[in-house]
């Protein structure tokens, strides 16, 4: 014998608080997971304060003008060894092509995307001229390389390059 079939079950106020309630719970817990993760995993910001970076905006033109008065040509060079060693070689000279001895230069790889990444480079003077350092571990792919050269305290050189390292 067949059974007629039995009547749905009325829709209720409370089966749709609670289905509501359950949804935006879902919702929520989701949104602050995803919250949560990404402000863990959040490198960080290029300047810590965009007004004091502001401040000195005027110092950085006057310094970059002076650097591109003295036309100096320096050359760097950067391999990366299979072992994730890096070598950075610098060669310096001036407008004149006389090389630059007694400068003190320093290298930094930095992350494009990871400031806690970012390596410093120890340059020595291993000829008239040419500094040379290393870093080890130095994983594969795209890096901004900075080099600064200072005499007497003052910075006279300063470029940042992109850089890609097998």
């Amino acid at each position: 014998m067949n059974r007629p079939p039995a009547p749905p079950k009325p829709l209720t106020g409370r089966f749709v608080l609670v289905t509501l309630l359950g949804f935006f719970g879902v919702v929520f817990a989701v949104n602050f997971a995803m919250m949560k993760l990404a402000i863990d995993t959040l490198p960080g910001t290029e300047v810590d304060s965009a007004y004091s970076a502001s401040l000195g905006y005027g110092r950085e033109i006057a310094a970059a003008h002076d650097q591109d008065t003295r036309n100096w040509r320096i050359d760097a060079h950067i391999r990366r060894g299979p072992d994730g060693k890096a070598t950075l070689q610098v060669e310096a000279r001036d407008d004149g092509g006389t090389p630059l001895s007694g400068m003190k230069f320093q290298g930094r790889l930095e992350r494009p995307t990871d400031r806690r990444a970012d390596q410093p480079v120890e340059l020595a003077e291993v000829g008239i001229g040419i500094y040379r350092g290393t870093v080890s571990l130095v994983a594969a792919g795209q890096w901004d390389l900075v080099i600064e050269g200072d005499a007497a305290g003052k910075r006279m050189f300063l470029s940042k390059n992109r850089v890609f390292l097998n």
